[in-house]
């Protein structure tokens, strides 16, 4: 199987794309690198853990690319399929958070966190589906294609200090 995980150099992504590995699947490990605040980037722990997985018997390439971007998740999509030579799996994790009460968050940090987790989804679906949909009338039939979209119980109780993530994930949901 051929995985893509975003978001996938850090914490449960992180967790996600080494799970997948140690499964046997192919795995491209994207990660812009930024910090919990969605600020900054850094390349290195995106190869970290590309190196973890070869160091365990397993195939692993970074993706640097940003999710919400159209562009980028088309080359994330098209990076997996160059690769390793198919799509099975997608795992859309990527995200931060920029907490703060409704009466004190501003524009950019509600449009940020809704972009990089309602959008940044639906981008890799998107092209990850089209992928999906060419290959099922190439083959005549039925394939294993799976999407797992990180959530959180945040948009179930509507967190007071997160209506931005909150909004995002029952986007995701949906």
């Amino acid at each position: 199987a051929v995985a893509v995980v975003t978001g996938a150099a850090r914490g449960l992504g992180r967790v996600e794309a080494l799970e997948l590995a140690r499964q046997g699947a192919r795995v491209v490990v994207n990660d812009l690198g930024v910090a919990a605040d969605g600020s900054g980037r850094d390349e290195g722990p995106a190869h970290a853990v590309c190196d973890e997985i070869k160091a365990m018997g397993g195939e692993a390439v970074p993706h640097f690319g940003d999710v919400a971007d159209w562009n980028d998740s088309r080359a994330l999509i098209k990076k997996a399929v160059d690769t390793f030579g198919d799509l099975n799996i997608l795992v859309n994790n990527a995200g931060f958070c920029r907490d703060r009460m409704i009466f004190n968050m501003s524009e950019e940090e509600f449009d940020s966190v809704i972009r990089v987790h309602l959008k940044g989804h639906f981008c890799t679906m998107r092209f990850a589906s089209e992928y999906w949909r060419e290959r099922a009338k190439q083959a005549g039939g039925a394939l294993y294609a799976r999407i797992i979209n990180t959530s959180s119980e945040a948009f179930i109780f509507g967190s007071p200090g997160q209506p931005n993530y909150a909004a995002a994930k029952a986007g995701g949901a949906g």
